[in-house]
């Protein structure tokens, strides 16, 4: 099963479905495939329509942004907040759903829908795994033969995956919108 086709399925449940295409993805190996799973319609602005040459404001993600994957990614989660705040204004969606693989980037998503006022009901969705155990990802998918040998062993350190989880969901949690 591909991947993003559960999340496109649970969109689909309840309401037309659409994917937002973040445009430096627009070679993403499964926007072709999300076309054919039925999605009612693709929005994918190119790069220049997004950023253009004078773009200059972005969306700062703060505090949940510095752990985990952010510590070794300066930045990143700043680029998919305002790929995906971008994305939100122009599409104007009531529901947008997530897949939890990327756990950290869904808590910042419902952050930033609610810190600016979106008004946007964001839905997680289980990850999909492969037989294995391994989440069904492009990224994975594209990993050296030895390490997705090698990379089955994290799915089943479940404390482990679990602190962190519990650790990064407390600390989410803390992260209250100011007050007014």
């Amino acid at each position: 099963m591909l991947e993003h086709e559960d999340l496109i399925e649970a969109a689909r449940e309840d309401a037309f479905a659409l994917v937002a295409a973040d445009p430096t993805l627009a070679a993403h190996p499964d926007l072709k495939k999300a076309v054919d799973a039925r999605v009612d319609a693709v929005y994918a602005p190119t790069v220049g329509a997004m950023y253009p040459s004078q773009f200059q404001t972005h969306v700062e993600p703060g505090a949940l942004a510095e752990p985990l994957e952010g510590s070794g990614r300066p930045g990143h989660f700043r680029g998919v907040a305002t790929v995906v705040a971008k994305l939100f204004n122009a599409v104007r969606p009531d529901v947008a759903v997530f897949g939890e693989k990327d756990f950290q980037q869904l808590a910042i998503i419902r952050r930033m829908v609610i810190d600016l006022d979106m008004g946007i009901d964001i839905v997680g969705m289980p990850t999909v795994r492969e037989a294995d155990g391994l989440a069904m990802s492009s990224r994975n998918r594209r990993l050296p033969a030895a390490d997705r040998a090698a990379a089955p062993v994290f799915c089943n350190l479940p404390s482990c995956s679990a602190y962190f989880s519990m650790s990064f969901a407390r600390r989410c949690a803390d992260q209250s919108p100011p007050s007014v």
